[in-house]
């Protein structure tokens, strides 16, 4: 009999509370215990029997030598705050605005060849013999009074971002870890060094924990407490920057890349945007770079006979794990920090050995939203639980191979219900795996695409966590479908013009005008156009919501108003008449009118629509049939239970699956089939009892389940 309370978790140890390690160790069922930001393990816990990660921020841990040579430091480009001429003169004070305990002028010769000064006002650049450099300030001359000018420059970022969080969040108290960039000769060979001679002095090390590769994700800091975070974005590659970088790039694409390229007049390019020619190939080309370097630290790692991990978080640009390269690196295994299900299915599908999830709330303090996590006033129990609502049905339909938390262990005192709800999911996580291990579980025959700019290289997220990207109606749409019984695959607008639609049965484009999700100038393509009407005309399904297929320019706003039957009026169409309808109902789909949008500039553009839900007379989700198949519209989409299981029926609507079986009969709650083990896996999302029914291959099941209880059936 299998013994679901031992085996696929990694523990953070703690030196000074070996007996709290051990003892939660044997409570969770660890089988690793790790080292975390901040904390050793002592010599006790490391000979306690159980495997050790061991975590290295491979660029960060070096300050004498950075000191030393202040050159081989990362950088980025920044461009100044916009200054209006008064006169012909213009005096532009560059760091202004910038946390200054972050960044400093980069004024070496090569740095300034990169420098631009802009006239913003009428879009030129400034020639170089009208602005010099002089005391942390580009002096202008020539100006025409009352343009707005900026400058863009390079900095050197002197505290690592995560260091700088931990610093100014969890009251960290240690020097200020600076950064080396692997592309400075020196540094590269320093760090190949000290990673050998790190492998001899660690011979109780297992897993080496790389966290995580090169560079970070880009996190600008303001001086200002009102306006810190000047600029997120967790896939920009802004961070990745130097002369050394610019001239390689230009050597081997052809063309020289500018900080206009970088800073895009203050706006940046940002992962939510469609990308430039430029910020592919540069792209491409840190993907190379970085996959190369990083399969030269995993060669040393497996030369002293360790694995090596990956955490896919915080310094992961370039490693791309759905990239071209990332399969030539070599990684035993990738890590994935969780709130959401949708970032489970981002690790589960990585081709790598091994997936792991760190789950949340990190053992600290305070969490990512500034709340008090395990401090007075906090409640880590139920954060905890809130995220396991997310994650455990993704987990449903994908699984992973270990579970792990991280942080402080001795934060866990005076939180005993914590303790016990990590107990709880482990074995609920060791369960989950085994079904998966016998045989997948069931799926509607529903094949669902997602369609965006980026495709299969980036799968379920738009970058960052859920909190970050919360607004964005698509980030929704992943999280739903990340537990539902459906194929999901995601698909470029290259791809839907070359073939792949053959393969699909449904396809979503969730998004808003001009962005990398809603796909922006790509839909100005007559020939993607084309592709997608043919496709729903045979019988396929196009759900837009929110701003789908949006492009000015054509005689509708949404391209793909001919197969929606819905369009939206930027101000052109004020003075035509408007189809009347009435709103009416569809039995096989419960439509949830609050995790919809309001939009009040939405008109229908033909008499043979169907409007499922209307607010202030405006219709906000729609249905029309299209030759066999058909579009849906909705004007937004939040998700919970409720709106989660509207999107099934939609779904099932649109590849013809009306029996409901294994579908239970009360919203609140899902289930995950595995017909090997003839096992149901019910999960009450509520935190009421509930009673429900799921119609069977064995005829109908009735269902009692507590309270947020996942509940596993066998038939």
């Amino acid at each position: 009999m299998l013994d679901f309370h031992q085996g696929d978790f990694t523990l953070p140890g703690e030196a000074g509370y070996e007996a709290l390690t051990l003892a939660l160790a044997r409570k969770w069922g660890a089988d690793v215990i790790r080292d975390s930001d901040g904390t050793k393990l002592s010599d006790e816990i490391v000979s306690a029997g159980y495997r050790i990660y061991s975590t290295i921020c491979i660029i960060r841990q070096h300050n004498a030598f950075a000191e030393a040579h202040p050159d081989a430091q990362q950088q980025t480009f920044l461009i100044s705050e916009p200054v209006i001429a008064e006169s012909e003169h213009v005096d532009i004070s560059l760091i202004k605005g910038y946390y200054t305990e972050q960044f400093e002028l980069n004024t070496d010769e090569d740095s300034l060849t990169y420098w631009q000064v802009w006239d913003r006002t009428e879009n030129v650049e400034i020639p170089r013999e009208q602005w010099h450099y002089e005391d942390g300030r580009v002096v202008v001359d020539g100006c025409k009074p009352w343009h707005s000018y900026t400058a863009s420059f390079l900095c050197w970022r002197v505290w690592e971002e995560i260091n700088m969080y931990n610093h100014t969040t969890n009251g960290w108290t240690s020097a200020h870890l600076r950064q080396l960039d692997p592309r400075h000769p020196a540094a590269w060979k320093y760090l190949r060094d000290w990673l050998e001679n790190w492998c001899v002095e660690n011979p109780q090390t297992n897993v080496v924990r790389l966290t995580s590769l090169f560079y970070n994700f880009v996190w600008i800091w303001g001086d200002d407490a009102r306006h810190r975070n000047r600029f997120t974005d967790w896939a920009s590659y802004d961070f990745t920057v130097s002369p050394a970088a610019l001239k390689a790039f230009e050597a081997q694409y052809g063309y020289a890349l500018t900080a206009e390229d970088f800073v895009n007049g203050g706006k940046f390019q940002v992962t939510h945007m469609p990308p430039t020619k430029a910020k592919r190939d540069y792209m491409s080309f840190i993907h190379a770079f970085v996959a190369d370097k990083a399969r030269e630290l995993v060669e040393i790692i497996h030369r002293h006979g360790k694995l090596a991990y990956v955490f896919y978080d915080d310094s992961w640009v370039g490693m791309e794990p759905y990239g071209g390269h990332f399969g030539d690196i070599g990684l035993d295994g990738i890590i994935k920090c969780v709130f959401s299900g949708f970032e489970c299915r981002l690790c589960a599908g990585v081709n790598t050995p091994t997936h792991e999830l760190r789950f949340h709330p990190y053992l600290f303090p305070v969490g990512l939203g500034g709340l008090p996590t395990f401090s007075e006033g906090g409640h880590p129990e139920k954060d905890a639980m809130e995220y396991w609502l997310h994650v455990r049905r993704a987990l449903a339909r994908q699984s992973v191979d270990r579970i792990g938390l991280g942080g402080y262990l001795h934060l866990t005192e005076g939180y005993p219900q914590f303790v016990d709800v990590i107990e709880q999911m482990a074995m609920d996580f060791r369960r989950l795996k085994a079904l998966h291990s016998h045989g997948a579980p069931y799926v509607l025959p529903c094949r669902v695409a997602v369609l965006h700019t980026w495709g299969s290289l980036r799968p379920w997220t738009l970058s960052g966590h859920f909190h970050e990207t919360f607004m964005h109606p698509l980030i929704h749409i992943n999280e739903a479908l990340s537990g539902l019984p459906v194929d999901v695959k995601f698909i470029s607008f290259e791809d839907a013009e070359n073939g792949i639609l053959d393969n699909v049965d449904v396809v979503i484009n969730a998004g808003r005008a001009g962005d990398a999700w809603s796909g922006g100038e790509a839909w100005h393509s007559t020939r993607l156009v084309e592709a997608l009407t043919e496709f729903v005309h045979r019988g396929g399904t196009f759900i837009g919501v929110g701003q789908p297929s949006a492009v000015p320019g054509h005689d509708t706003f949404f391209r793909m108003a001919h197969v929606l039957g819905i369009d939206e009026d930027t101000g052109a169409r004020v003075c035509h008449g408007r189809w009347t309808f009435a709103a009416e109902t569809d039995s096989r789909i419960r439509v949830l009118a609050d995790c919809l949008g309001n939009n009040h500039n939405l008109y229908l553009t033909d008499g043979r629509v169907r409007v499922l839900c209307a607010k202030d007379g405006v219709p906000q989700m729609t249905l029309r049939s299209f030759g066999k198949g058909m579009g849906i519209y909705m004007s937004g989409f939040s998700v919970n239970p409720e709106s989660t299981a509207m999107l099934l029926d939609l779904l099932r609507l649109a590849c013809g699956h009306g029996d409901g079986k294994y579908i239970p009969g009360d919203r609140r709650v899902e289930a995950a089939y595995f017909p090997v083990d003839k096992t149901l896996v019910a999960m009450n999302n509520s935190e009421q009892p509930v009673e429900t029914t799921v119609l069977t291959d064995e005829g109908e099941l009735r269902l009692a389940l507590s309270p947020l209880e996942m509940k596993f059936v066998l038939l």
